[in-house]
């Protein structure tokens, strides 16, 4: 079976080589994310993971926009959008054949339609990706995050997850910080991702996005610094127990339940948090 998508920019890439969809069906740990680099930095555990257990676990990235709106300076300040979006997809590709990924897809959309509720295009690309692999793990973008396309793309893979038949959805799903921390969740509703291996390869692969790094956002600095200090300051009264942290969500009931609102689901986090807040300050009023 030949992987198809719905934008003739769409770009399928198998590290290892061989046939796309047989790559696909191997991948045991998938992450689904907006924007080149976002796979990178919100899903390092995952890569690690599917590194630790060679011909076990296989690790696949998908790309959804095209990356054509990133900020840039420098050499990159003069770039137009079709020339930043090769530049992003060529980063890609390196950061995947770094990563050892058993493949990488970028469906490059607009972002724009993205954000349009039940695009076609969009639609179509997320179903065929859902349905021709069955990982145990997706690590997705989180519903508060603060920018406008995560949460859209985190809307889109829900819509697909549940409308796969029950026993085909992942026993786990994940949405892991990376536009707005999720270090102000009550510890009882923070997903630990042990983020903190393979240091060498998390700045390389960050490095990769030279684009992003060197064009204006040092996001190999600050997304490795924030690991650390979510390992340091998770708890006052206990040595750090892992060397980096990256916060998620548990999203698996908004999936194995279609009938849950969204809002309501990410809204009740606030309201624990709001509830804990309060019971501390009453306590030692």
């Amino acid at each position: 079976m030949r992987l198809r998508f719905s934008r003739p920019e769409a770009d399928v890439f198998v590290p290892g080589g061989g046939e796309p969809a047989t790559a696909l069906a191997r991948v045991t740990h998938l992450c689904v994310a907006a924007h080149q680099d976002d796979i990178e930095i919100l899903a390092h555990d995952a890569i690690c993971d599917c590194l630790d257990a060679p011909g076990v676990r296989a690790f696949g990235g998908v790309v959804v926009t095209d990356g054509a709106g990133s900020p840039r300076t420098g050499v990159y300040s003069d770039f137009t959008d079709e020339k930043m979006r090769a530049v992003r997809r060529d980063e890609q590709r390196r950061a995947a054949e770094l990563g050892g990924y058993a493949i990488q897809l970028q469906l490059a959309h607009p972002s724009a339609d993205v954000k349009r509720p039940g695009h076609v295009g969009v639609a179509a690309d997320l179903a065929a990706i859902f349905a021709g692999c069955a990982p145990e793990s997706v690590h997705l973008h989180q519903p508060a995050d603060k920018h406008d396309t995560h949460v859209a793309v985190f809307l889109r893979c829900l819509e697909a997850l549940r409308a796969l038949p029950p026993e085909r959805r992942p026993r786990q799903v994940l949405g892991a910080e990376v536009w707005r921390d999720l270090d102000w969740l009550v510890d009882a509703d923070k997903v630990a991702l042990d983020s903190g291996r393979r240091p060498a390869l998390a700045a390389e692969l960050l490095r990769t996005f030279d684009s992003q790094v060197t064009g204006g956002k040092r996001y190999d600095l600050a997304a490795q610094g924030r690991r650390l200090a979510h390992a340091t300051f998770h708890t006052s009264h206990a040595t750090d127990r892992l060397a980096g942290i990256t916060w998620a969500m548990d999203l698996t009931p908004l999936v194995a339940d279609p009938t849950r609102d969204v809002a309501d689901f990410t809204l009740a986090y606030i309201d624990r948090l709001r509830a804990d807040v309060a019971a501390r300050l009453a306590r030692f009023r």
